[in-house]
């Protein structure tokens, strides 16, 4: 070893690693097809197993933790009520007149389609209701009510001629006489108002200007609004929105769930459409929206893979220099992927949301190994005649370096199993598995398939890899130049990390061309509602209706929905009430009989006595009094003929207008008070659970996708009621969650990884030095995604744990190159061309998603290319710039003696480390046997032991 640094480079302490897989693979290459066949069967039993035992669930439910509280408040909710989202059928037109008949044909058909829908709901019919409508009056809005009905009592009883308008002048002047003597404020103004509705409604008709004015008007205002509650349809605006809520069968599908229910709705939708041209119908709800996301998403991976598949092929026989090697790496880390169904079927038993995507992460991270290891192993061949030595010799060099990459990004990966969000921790453990099944394959497999096809070929019949370390070269004469020319835009790309920003909204991550995320931002934007509510469960009536108006009174808080409202309290109170106003209009007519008639003369005398008892100088007494001098001078200029004509006709339309309203509160006068089985069963499954619990739907004000709107909402009701549930809260809960749990594991990694490092290392600035390009290349990422405005959201977040996988892994091959080396370091032609190739695998494999037309999957491919290449920039030109800086002034020491393992192979190695980075053009190759006999003579050896 060198006495200083001028001399050459401080001796490293050996690999703990190198020796024992030198040994694992000549055991390997005695048993090659031993071990191919092992591989195969293993791979045909996981898949057996696979098709036998694991389910898929792709609710979102199944990526909350079972035991977090906000989770199983909405278990408990489901348990009571069944699932609370709905498919909304939306109805666009002029009014309500075009509206309505779309909405009521779209009901009954999809009522019909019982197998796929249920709870079908476009209309609130109260027409039961409507029969017990004076349930709904306040008790002394009852009383008065009565005492009206006592008053008329005999003409409900037949004495009809009391509505002679003389008689009813005469009837008024006693009352107002009455109210006088006895100074009842009450009583007076109770006749005033009537006599002031008597005198409007008379002088009216006499005018004869076509329009009746009752006078009975406000006998039973409420009684008559209730009268009009036949039924409700869902609209808004105006009547130029409508509304049919479904809800889906639930059926076990293995993927997007509801795609048969949904695809038979778009069907309906269509032939409703083209009998409706003067409407639009568009359909969405959460369902759907999950659906249209899921089938998304899977047809743009479908063809992300297409065509990262085909650049990857062709990358693969560019930098391979052939199909031959690039088809085994391929088929290695494939069956590898088969060993992780397997592990997944065994230890976990389902795949989630999340979790689906390990096949995705074991192609972009499992493949690197294999090109590692291929890459080395062509690189030797250039001077190791014979395969099995040449693989010795990749497993003592690269074979470390891979066992440490792989150990720290499966660690990496077995860090987020102890986050709390189970869609993260399941990923985690079932990606860190896989990941050590491709490390396995690569060490065991790969090499045995390698002599399998390799073992008969002569060294010159194999390909030549690219040499990308020519055209870097030239950037390491000067390597500070080199290291100041490139932190310097690294120290300004930093600065964006100040500007990054993480983007809860869900909505965001759909694709902006799908009718159903089209109509809710419509329904957001025009009318402030959306399909996304809170919901909050009470015991009894009473507790519901006190929370319904605290939550009313947040300022976060648009509307609430309701039933219970629906079923008015006091029945006890006000049922005997109703019974006898029932009792009282049992017997009354169809029609009523001709009532005798008024005088004209007679009527102005009567009136004029009215005119003087009228007491009061209030202004509504002065009206009366002008509007019943009105009426006697419109009486003295008419005809005596005509004036009898409108008397009688007038008589007659008041008989007629009080009987037709009595004949409405005899509709309604039904005592049995009002039940949940008078409502639509549509609506009371909504809103009554399995054991009679009552549900209050909160709806926020404004845009709650909005991480800031709904962090507000949540707190708020949260305030109110402590137990509140709903999609709101779930995601508001489930996304924070994810971005913690995604921080926790990056602590975790972090700690764990140093510690792999250390032990394979074992001195801590090789540790510092394989970190750099993971440190530097997340802090350009983040910095880049800052300054370009690109948010970190649920979808991209997952980049994170590859990031720190491939920069780690890049690292750690170039700090074993730098340690294999013995002089000024330059970055190996294996090292370089393994590393530029898996890194541009993964930026074609992933960048491809940057066409998807799902959001959320265009930002994952977005980030992961711009972070995989600050990975690759800061592992082939900063690293490298600082480790030949560093070594600048040593020169090359004694050689080191080569291993036992490869000793036992081969009695006289070379250092092909010195070797490649002294070459600088085609490397020399070592002298192969003269024949081919020599050569099967020389494998027979090795098989022999």
């Amino acid at each position: 070893m060198a006495a200083n640094s001028m001399e050459g480079k401080p001796q490293p302490p050996p690999n703990l690693f190198a020796q024992p897989l030198g040994w694992l693979t000549q055991w390997v290459l005695r048993f090659p097809t031993a071990v191919i066949i092992a591989a195969l069967a293993l791979a045909m039993l996981s898949l057996a197993a696979t098709v036998q035992g694991l389910s898929f669930r792709t609710s979102r439910l199944d990526l909350l933790n079972p035991q977090s509280s906000y989770n199983k408040l909405w278990i408990k909710y489901i348990d009571e009520f069944g699932d609370a989202d709905d498919a909304v059928v939306v109805v666009e037109g002029s009014g309500p007149d075009v509206v309505v008949p779309v909405l009521e044909e779209l009901s009954a058909v999809l009522s019909r389609e019982d197998r796929l829908f249920h709870a079908v709901l476009h209309e609130v019919d109260l027409t039961k209701i409507r029969a017990k409508g004076l349930h709904y009056l306040p008790l002394g809005e009852l009383d008065r009510l009565e005492s009206f009905l006592s008053k008329i009592d005999p003409i409900i009883q037949g004495a009809w001629s009391q509505l002679n308008l003389g008689q009813m002048v005469a009837q008024m002047n006693y009352r107002m006489s009455v109210g006088n003597q006895v100074a009842d404020r009450q009583q007076s103004a109770d006749a005033q108002r009537d006599t002031s509705r008597f005198a409007i409604s008379l002088l009216e008709s006499l005018r004869g200007r076509g329009q009746y004015v009752s006078p009975w008007q406000g006998m039973n205002d409420s009684a008559a609004t209730i009268s009009q509650l036949d039924s409700e349809y869902l609209l808004t605006q105006e009547g130029r929105l409508g509304f049919v809520l479904l809800r889906l069968t639930d059926r076990q599908e293995q993927f997007a769930k509801g795609s048969e229910a949904i695809g038979e709705l778009r069907r309906v939708i269509a032939q409703v459409q083209a009998r409706h041209l003067e409407a639009e119908i568009g359909l969405t709800g959460l369902p759907v929206m999950e659906n249209d996301e899921m089938t998304t998403s899977q047809r743009d991976m479908l063809k992300a893979g297409a065509i990262s598949l085909v650049g990857v092929a062709c990358l693969f026989i560019a930098g391979f220099g052939g199909v031959r090697h690039p088809l085994i790496t391929v088929i290695t880390v494939l069956l590898a992927m088969a060993w992780t169904f397997g592990f997944v079927t065994v230890t976990i038993g389902h795949l989630n949301i999340l979790s689906m995507s390990f096949g995705v992460i074991l192609i972009g991270l499992g493949i690197d190994f294999g090109i590692h290891y291929v890459a080395r192993y062509l690189h030797l061949r250039r001077t190791v005649n014979r395969c099995d030595h040449a693989l010795v010799q990749t497993a003592n060099s690269i074979g470390p370096g891979i066992l440490t990459g792989g150990i720290t990004t499966c660690v990496a990966f077995f860090a987020a199993g102890l986050t709390e969000f189970t869609g993260i921790a399941e990923l985690g453990v079932i990606a860190g598995g896989g990941i050590f099944l491709c490390i396995l394959a690569a060490l065991l497999l790969l090499p045995a398939m390698i002599y399998t096809v390799d073992r008969h070929r002569f060294a010159p019949t194999l390909p030549n890899t690219i040499q990308p370390e020519r055209w870097l070269a030239p950037l390491f004469r000067s390597p500070l130049v080199l290291l100041v020319a490139t932190l310097l835009p690294c120290a300004f790309f930093g600065t964006g990390i100040s500007k990054l920003r993480y983007d809860h909204n869900l909505l965001n991550l759909q694709p902006v061309d799908l009718e159903s995320v089209r109509l809710e931002r419509k329904l957001l934007t025009e009318t402030d509602q959306s399909v996304w509510f809170a919901l909050s469960i009470a015991e009894t009536r009473e507790e519901l209706l006190r929370r319904k108006q605290q939550f009313l009174e947040l300022a976060t808080v648009d509307r609430t929905e309701e039933i219970v409202s629906l079923l008015p309290p006091d029945h006890d109170q006000k049922q005997p009430v109703i019974s006898r106003i029932q009792k009282r209009l049992a017997t009354l007519p169809e029609r009523p009989p001709l009532i005798p008639e008024t005088p004209p003369d007679e009527l102005g005398r009567q009136l004029a006595l009215l005119h003087r008892d009228l007491s009061g100088s209030d202004a509504h007494s002065s009206s009366t009094r002008r509007t019943i001098e009105d009426i006697r001078d419109v009486l003295r200029r008419m005809p005596l003929a005509d004036s009898y004509a409108r008397l009688s006709d007038f008589q007659q339309r008041i008989a007629r207008d009080l009987l037709s309203r009595l004949h409405t509160l005899q509709s309604m006068a039904d005592p049995e008070p009002p039940q949940l089985t008078d409502l639509p069963d549509s609506l009371v499954t909504r809103f009554v659970g399995k054991n009679n619990r009552h549900l209050l739907k909160i709806y926020g004000v404004g845009d709650i996708w909005n991480m800031h709107s709904l962090e507000a909402f949540v707190a708020d009701v949260k305030r109110i009621d402590s137990d509140v549930t709903g999609k709101p809260l779930q995601t508001y809960y489930a996304s924070r969650q994810m971005q913690q749990s995604y921080i926790h594991a990056a602590c975790y990694s972090l700690i764990a990884v140093i510690v792999i490092l250390l032990l394979d290392f074992r001195r801590i600035h090789d540790v510092f030095l394989a970190l750099v390009p993971m440190g530097l290349g997340i802090s350009l990422l983040f910095g880049i995604m800052g300054l370009l405005d690109i948010p970190l959201n649920p979808a991209n977040m997952i980049v994170l744990p590859l990031i720190l996988g491939i920069g780690i892994d890049d690292g750690v091959h170039v700090v074993h190159d730098f340690r294999r080396q013995m002089g000024r370091f330059r970055l190996s032609s294996s090292t370089t061309t393994a590393i530029l190739l898996t890194s541009l695998t993964t930026i074609i494999g992933f960048g491809s998603l940057m066409i998807a037309g799902h959001q959320g999957l265009q930002s994952l491919g977005r980030v992961l290319t711009i972070g995989v290449s600050c990975c690759l920039f800061t592992s082939v030109v900063i690293l490298p710039a600082l480790l030949t800086l560093v070594t600048w002034n040593w020169t090359v020491a004694p050689e080191v003696e080569s291993s036992p393992a490869t000793a036992t192979l081969e009695s006289r190695t070379t250092r092909v480390d010195d070797a490649e980075n002294s070459t600088a053009s085609q490397p020399t190759r070592r002298p192969f046997p003269a024949n081919s006999a020599e050569q099967l003579k020389s494998t027979r050896t090795l098989r022999k032991g």
